[in-house]
């Protein structure tokens, strides 16, 4: 009681402390003005505001309706579980009720009649929002905590998920790891994933019923078991690669893998004592608002910053209208003891969709224009793209890679410049969005040239042979670009040469055939 007592007045990591204000009026020489510091909001408990998904589909229990046992009473199987019924349904939302005394209630999964088929569930929680947890996961199980299960994070709203924590009750046979405990972990090695068997061990079902992703250890390991030094918690958490994302995420899930056994093996003989059964998921946490924020509201379903120092978006992560003239940065916490706001507290007209820190008061248009566009920007605002670039539909105006090289080819391009789909504008002849093919009846040859020849339309005739589209090969006593043309028609010379050729060498063979002949005759 006493350490929980000092964790609450310690500021349970970064609940209360320094940061619990965005700005105050203060006066100086210069008259007065607002003072920015770092902030964030309180810690709340965010089952209060969650979204529960239980699959695979029909893993809860009560459809159709089902008898089970406990460990306690492994042959008594008295309990019934039929979703038809209110005072013996165990739906997902039992998990974050509010419980009468004396009464519990929990969600409760089919028994494992199926065996030797595994008895697999997952139950995830999303929150449609960024938030930093401040105190430990702890989840109740009611009949037996798993002898097997992990805890995975999102921080994309479920589209992709990372290994938190593994519990079983050999860490080495489950997951080929070694156990570990969070407490033995080091400065260096805070946000390590482990495999713990601390919670999955049979110890009875009435004694402990709590698995916990152990939160405070871990921040207790540089702010001291008292937590007395969070100035070195905060510092750590600043400096520290993914240290301060380890404790972050949209949703969680709980992979349920293997159930309560009792101690024992399997008892294939009476498997309606093997289930699962949650009563109460604990989540500690605040919204994450990147330290722009003291307060977060629940509004139309949703957890949304109220953000300050001219930060606008659920997780104040960008900077409102007007207000650019600098990149957005998330908050500091350093230095301490108020950190650093990185806000920007100017008016100027200044849009430059980060693609630029400054900007320039052109006197005789009355225009602020951003000065040194990056990331092949250009425009008063950095809103367009340079020559030679074009815009990246897929991409926001304040993404770096906003404008795409248009990459037009040399030498099937007019220029270098395209329109704002990335198509180049083409030579005679070429084709493609690159201008680096060639429309039909042209052939490449550095560059798009009219075909010459082909086999449909321009024929080589005469016999003659087309080659590769550019000249036909003709045969002996014709030439033209077709071998449409005799040699006779425009050189009598040359043709009666031909033809004086063409007779001696058919004289040649006719004396050779008839001397053979005489030969045979004499023969």
């Amino acid at each position: 009681m006493l350490y929980l007592v000092a964790f609450l007045l310690h500021c349970l990591p970064l609940a209360m402390g320094h940061y619990d204000i965005c700005k105050s009026w203060v006066t100086t020489d210069d008259g007065p003005s607002w003072e920015f510091y770092a902030c964030q909001p309180k810690a709340m408990r965010m089952k209060d505001y969650v979204t529960v998904k239980v699959d695979p589909p029909g893993i809860t229990c009560g459809d159709p309706p089902e008898r089970f046992c406990t460990h306690e009473n492994p042959y008594l199987c008295s309990d019934e579980c039929d979703a038809s019924t209110p005072d013996l349904a165990h739906p997902p939302k039992l998990m974050f009720d509010k419980e009468d005394e004396g009464l519990v209630t929990y969600w409760q999964s089919v028994t494992w009649s199926r065996y030797p088929e595994p008895l697999l569930a997952n139950i995830t929680l999303f929150w449609n929002k960024s938030i930093e947890l401040t105190d430990d996961i702890v989840v109740t199980f009611e009949y037996g905590r798993p002898t097997i299960m992990m805890l995975e994070k999102s921080l994309d709203n479920g589209r992709t998920w990372h290994p938190y924590q593994y519990y079983a009750d050999d860490c080495m046979e489950a997951f080929g790891m070694p156990a570990r405990r969070v407490r033995d972990l080091s400065s260096t090695s805070a946000n390590r994933i482990i495999c713990t068997e601390e919670y999955s061990r049979w110890v009875g079902s009435k004694k402990e019923k709590n698995v916990r992703l152990e939160v405070r250890d871990r921040f207790a390991i540089f702010a001291g078991q008292d937590f007395r030094n969070m100035d070195n918690l905060y510092t750590r958490l600043e400096s520290a690669k993914g240290l301060k994302d380890f404790f972050t995420m949209t949703d969680l899930r709980m992979r349920l893998l293997r159930p309560a056994l009792g101690g024992t093996y399997v008892q294939r003989e009476n498997l309606y004592k093997y289930f699962y059964a949650v009563s109460n998921i604990e989540v500690t946490a605040r919204c994450k608002c990147n330290l722009h924020a003291n307060l977060c509201s629940f509004k139309e379903g949703t957890l949304q910053c109220e953000c300050e120092h001219n930060t606008t978006g659920q997780d104040c992560g960008k900077c409102k209208k007007n207000f650019r003239t600098r990149s957005w940065r998330a908050g500091s916490y350093l230095p301490l003891p108020n950190g650093s706001p990185n806000a920007w507290a100017g008016t100027q007209d200044c849009e430059c969709y980060g693609h630029s820190n400054r900007c320039s008061y052109i006197d005789f248009l009355n225009v602020v224009t951003c000065v040194s566009c990056k990331h092949n920007t250009r425009g008063q605002h950095c809103q367009h793209c340079r020559l030679g670039f074009y815009r990246n539909g897929s991409a926001e105006l304040d993404d770096e890679n906003v404008c795409i090289e248009c990459n037009c080819n040399q030498i099937g391009s007019l220029h270098d410049r395209c329109n704002e789909t990335g198509y180049c504008e083409c030579r005679e002849g070429a084709a493609g969005p690159k201008c680096d093919d060639c429309l039909p009846n042209y052939y490449w040859r550095q560059g798009c040239f009219p075909n010459v020849c082909d086999e449909e339309l321009l024929i080589c005739q005469n016999g003659g042979t087309c080659y590769q589209n550019q000249r036909c090969i003709c045969p002996a006593g014709y030439k033209g670009v077709l071998c449409e043309q005799s040699k006779c028609d425009s050189d009598t010379k040359a043709c009666n040469s031909a033809s004086s050729t063409y007779l001696s060498l058919t004289t040649f063979l006719i004396s050779a055939l008839i001397l053979q002949l005489r030969r045979l005759l004499d023969f």
